[in-house]
């Protein structure tokens, strides 16, 4: 069963309130009698089936100023739960007097609900706020101060509530659920190269196919996957004494998903489709070549005939790259 706990009293406005903060604990949720019941507190379920995988798997980060939403609403009590446990606040020293009758008038004497919404217990849910897990010391957590309100079974929730679950809110959530695969790109040579040697770099399809990830609301019957695509490769050589191939470092998707064009014996004096030329020594030490690839992000979910978009995302990793003091060498 869901903790008893109403999540981020930032409504208590006079007087210090508790303040519990409840993340969702990606678990499975669903009606039971007298209450909504989920493992650990969670409603929002994900299948990660179809995630990136392995220890250099990393998460997207978005390319502009957008991020996936740190708190949202969804249900979260029963009457009798919400009850019990405004009962357990009540009856505590912190919240001031004035503040429990206005909570007292909210939820119990008509202004809106009137006895915690029994009479409709078989109708609908109490929502309430939850924190995206691994947000919880994010300030825009606490955006989500709203008191929990109600909502019929069936009905959308109040158009004023721009945090509310929805689809769309789902594939938010699944965006911040995403992994993707290291983006360490194969090099020729590999390791070690030579100055005013172009090195090819690609990266192979097999590697690289599209990912996803589904977020659920069981309890409500609605669910959103989102999808990221790779679309291209930003090669940054680790230093302003490179050429970049293309001139921009920017390598775009072949027909085959794959990026770049693997070395082949024979190509020495040809200009590669994706890599770089470092004109200076590395000295004793190394290049740190960084390889970020861009992924297109889309989604599609519940009562949604068509993809829509999120934000691009991109995933980068360094590699070290060492350049010797040779003006040519044979392949």
């Amino acid at each position: 069963m869901i903790p008893l706990a109403i999540s981020d009293i930032a409504w208590a406005t006079t007087g210090p309130a508790p303040s519990v903060t409840e993340v969702d604990s990606h678990t499975s949720a669903k009606a039971d009698g007298d209450t909504v019941s989920a493992t650990a507190g969670g409603v929002v379920v994900f299948d990660t089936s179809k995630n990136g995988s392995g220890t250099s798997a990393g998460t997207v980060t978005s390319s502009s100023s957008w991020t996936p939403p740190a708190c949202y609403y969804a249900p979260k009590y029963t009457p009798k739960e919400l009850e019990a446990e405004m009962q357990q606040v009540w009856s505590s020293s912190a919240p001031s007097h004035e503040w429990i009758l206005g909570s007292q008038n909210y939820f119990v004497n008509g202004d809106p609900y009137k006895d915690f919404n029994k009479d409709k217990a078989d109708k609908g849910y109490w929502w309430d706020s939850y924190v995206t897990a691994g947000r919880e010391g994010d300030p825009a957590a606490q955006d989500c101060d709203k008191r929990p309100f109600w909502v019929d079974k069936g009905d959308a929730p109040p158009a004023d509530v721009p945090q509310a679950v929805t689809p769309e809110m789902l594939a938010q959530l699944a965006y911040a659920e995403i992994r993707v695969p290291s983006t360490k790109v194969d090099l020729a040579p590999d390791g070690t190269t030579k100055v005013n040697l172009p090195t090819w770099a690609w990266l192979d399809a097999a590697k690289f196919k599209p990912v996803s990830v589904t977020a659920r609301v069981p309890l409500l019957g609605i669910e959103a996957t989102t999808t990221a695509e790779p679309v291209s490769l930003k090669i940054d050589p680790g230093t302003g004494d490179a050429v970049t191939y293309p001139a921009s470092g920017a390598c775009q998707l072949n027909a085959d998903k794959s990026i770049g064009e693997p070395y082949v014996k024979g190509k020495a004096d040809e200009t590669p489709p994706c890599g770089v030329k470092y004109l200076r020594s590395s000295g004793d030490g190394s290049y740190q070549l960084k390889a970020t690839v861009t992924w297109k992000i889309h989604w599609t979910g519940t009562g949604v005939n068509r993809e829509r978009s999120l934000p691009d995302g991109t995933f980068g990793a360094d590699q070290d790259v060492v350049v010797q003091e040779i003006q040519s060498i044979n392949r």
